[in-house]
């Protein structure tokens, strides 16, 4: 039988299992995994192996994943060429839920199942009044940035940045979902050396991209090269990078960049915790004083809802610059 993993942000696993518990019977074969807002995404992905380990056959298993370019899903899908047995399919919802632990008893494989899964779970989506749904010819409506949407304005003789973000996790739910709806660019631009030589994660990035929206991942030198290019002066980018360094590489380079918002910075030996989200090193604590000290604003903010605190005084504090 397929072995079943709900994967999400939150508890949004644990929920809909608890429902499907609840309509549909205890279910085995059946795993949940979570990201915690504390956890890095190799714990996430150590537990997701853990749980797989404890299903009947490791290999032909189904993944039900909450958010498409979510850290859940960057994961999994880092795995998949690992496991030619498993399918993933975002968009968990609990009718896609029930009908996989349903038909999943007629002895269909993983990958057959997620053909399956992939109707249901959009049948399962309907509205009331039935008139507020959208007419076929309304149904293309251009999210921002896509084909048809009125293209920005052109700029003086470069790339349009409209946000900065330094975010160890890259582009990930929170950028794709609500970072990009805020800041409405037509591009996200991943600037790293170490992301521009590894295939694997260049493809996870560009597929992660929310729709409308196009991803690309540069080295630092590239970035430098375009944002001085006039053949993308009617191009808005958001720039995402791993490490403050590359940021002070960019500016070095003649960028001017005045704002940088903070998310996560991974926890790793040898760093310490400045706040919940971020932890540095003393070669990162040096960046951030040249950025500090050439005038950029640094900010620290996990999401647009929330209200962006200064990043600065938490560097000061940490004695990694004594």
């Amino acid at each position: 039988m397929v072995g079943i993993v709900f994967a999400s942000h939150g508890g949004l696993a644990e929920g809909v299992r608890d429902s499907v518990t609840m309509v549909f019977g205890e279910q085995r074969d059946l795993a949940c995994v979570s990201l915690k807002p504390s956890m890095a995404p190799e714990e996430f992905r150590a537990e997701l192996e853990a749980a797989v380990r404890g299903l009947s056959d490791p290999e032909d298993v189904l993944v039900l994943v909450d958010l498409w370019g979510g850290t859940p899903f960057n994961q999994v899908s880092a795995l998949l060429d690992q496991h030619e047995g498993w399918a993933l399919l975002t968009g968990l919802n609990l009718p896609m839920a029930i009908e996989a632990c349903a038909s999943r008893m007629a002895g269909s494989s993983a990958h057959e199942l997620a053909g399956q899964l992939l109707v249901e779970g959009r049948r399962g989506v309907r509205v009331l009044p039935e008139g507020l749904a959208p007419k076929a010819s309304r149904s293309a409506a251009a999210a921002p940035g896509a084909a048809g949407t009125a293209a920005p304005a052109a700029g003086e003789g470069g790339l349009q940045i409209k946000w900065v973000r330094i975010d160890s996790r890259l582009l990930h739910g929170q950028v794709a979902m609500a970072w990009s709806k805020e800041i409405r660019p037509d591009r996200i631009i991943v600037v790293s050396d170490n992301v521009a030589h590894d295939e694997l994660r260049k493809n996870l990035i560009t597929q992660a991209a929310p729709p409308g929206i196009k991803a690309n991942v540069c080295p630092v030198s590239k970035l430098i090269e375009i944002a001085r290019d006039p053949r993308f002066s009617r191009t808005s980018a958001l720039l995402l990078f791993e490490f403050p360094q590359d940021v002070v590489r960019v500016i070095e380079g003649g960028v001017p960049l005045e704002h940088i918002n903070v998310g996560s910075m991974a926890h790793s030996a040898g760093k310490i915790a400045i706040n919940g989200t971020v932890s540095i090193d003393a070669d990162d604590a040096q960046a951030f004083k040249w950025l500090h000290d050439h005038g950029c604003k640094l900010g620290w903010q996990k999401v647009p809802a929330d209200r962006e605190e200064p990043v600065w005084p938490l560097v000061e504090q940490s004695g990694l610059l004594s």
